[in-house]
């Protein structure tokens, strides 16, 4: 039986969640959250997403999901689309035990991955920012809030924040 496929991301108040292909804040908080959802787990991300990071996250088994055929990077594995990257992810999850499929970004890989997700876990940054690119909208018809936790801004943290998590109905 498949693991469920979960985005984590983390967004300004207008949806924002990057500028420039990086984050448009400093949240040290906020990463802690997203390395312990993220943590055992295979990791799907978009290339660009990918190399504003620069390096495969710890303890997580990344794949890069572009049509770059040419690209490469040591310790991550590459597919050529959101559907092999989620099939190969499902692989991977069975390989490690681990609990879930997770979706990282960026904005096109997320807004291809809504429909096959079944769950996301949000951060929701107090915040409005300037950015290119934004979380896809999230539909009450479509989605369940299931729990909604309050952060205050911590050392490192532009601002306070809620993790906010979301179920398919």
């Amino acid at each position: 039986m498949p693991v469920p496929v979960i985005m984590v991301a983390a967004m300004a108040h207008n949806r924002v969640i990057g500028v420039d292909n990086g984050l448009p804040w400093r949240m040290r908080s906020d990463l802690k959250q997203f390395r312990a959802a993220t943590m055992g787990k295979p990791l799907i991300m978009g290339r660009k997403t990918y190399q504003s990071i620069g390096r495969p996250l710890p303890g997580r088994r990344t794949i890069v999901v572009t049509r770059d055929k040419a690209f490469a990077a040591e310790g991550v594995e590459v597919a050529d689309g959101l559907e092999t990257a989620l099939t190969r992810g499902q692989e991977i999850a069975a390989e490690m035990g681990a609990d879930a499929v997770v979706v990282a970004g960026g904005a096109a890989i997320y807004a291809q991955a809504l429909a096959k997700a079944d769950g996301l876990l949000l951060t929701e940054l107090d915040l409005e920012a300037k950015g290119d690119a934004v979380f896809p909208a999230v539909s009450p018809t479509e989605w369940l809030e299931v729990s909604r936790v309050a952060f205050p801004r911590g050392e490192g943290d532009d601002a306070s924040f809620e993790v906010v998590t979301w179920q398919r109905r």
